[in-house]
């Protein structure tokens, strides 16, 4: 009996899978290596297994072999449709290019350049135009400026809000400041009539200490005689010459 045909299936074991692959791979890169040496033919193969490794053989380079079947691989459809493709850009372009040339004639007669070939109607255009776009530029500067005075006034309010912050806290040192020139006067006043008192009274201590100082006196000396019962008498010294035999004279 011969054999029969095998159903080509995946084969569910991981192991049998495995092996299975590591046999075949083996068995094609050793076929399309006899191929291309038969043959004489060009064989690029590449195989990514289930686990994602690369096995690859190139009879004459796996790149060289690419390039040469991206070359071949375009047809006549492929031609013709880079060719539609071409022609659909090409009119693109154009279409812009149209465009761009209206745009910078719109932009001549805003500014009031190449006006002889417009006739009525399109200059009444361009005035709404131009009207239109003023009052937008006027209302947006109006925004802007009303923008700019609240910013003002805001800043107006903040500023006033220091300033009174900035009073508060000068009157607070201004009254302590008092406080401190009324306390140093006191205490000032203080010092100053202590210090009088103490040099009235060390200067009053320093007279009664200090002897008397010599007195220049001009004329007789008065004598005081002392009699034997104790009374005493003051006579003229030019009087008690002989008696007492005090020497006559100036003295100083």
């Amino acid at each position: 009996m011969g054999r029969g045909r095998v159903e080509l299936k995946r084969i569910e074991n991981k192991i049998n899978r495995q092996v299975t692959f590591s046999k075949r791979r083996n068995g094609l890169l050793k076929k399309a290596q006899e191929l291309s040496v038969l043959c004489d033919a060009e064989i690029a193969l590449i195989v990514f297994s289930s686990r994602g490794k690369l096995y690859e053989f190139g009879s004459a380079g796996i790149t060289k072999t690419l390039e040469r079947y991206q070359r071949c691989s375009f047809t006549p459809q492929d031609t013709s449709l880079i060719e539609r493709e071409t022609q659909s850009w090409y009119q693109e372009v154009t279409k812009l290019k149209a465009k761009y040339e209206s745009l910078q004639r719109t932009q001549r007669h805003f500014l009031g350049e190449d006006l002889g070939p417009l006739n009525v109607k399109e200059l009444q255009n361009l005035e709404k135009q131009l009207e239109g776009a003023l009052a937008q530029a006027r209302q947006r500067k109006m925004q802007i400026m009303i923008e700019q005075v609240e910013d003002l006034r805001k800043k107006e309010r903040q500023l006033g809000d220091l300033n009174k912050q900035l009073k508060l806290k000068l009157e607070a040192e201004g009254q302590n400041l008092k406080a401190i020139q009324s306390l140093w006067s006191s205490n000032v006043a203080a010092g100053s009539s202590n210090f009088a008192l103490h040099s009235s009274s060390q200067s009053n201590i320093t007279m009664d200490c200090q002897p008397p100082e010599p007195i220049l006196q001009i004329g007789y000396h008065q004598y005081v005689a002392v009699d034997h019962e104790g009374t005493s008498s003051t006579i003229p010294k030019g009087m008690a010459g002989s008696e007492t035999n005090f020497i006559q004279g100036w003295v100083l």
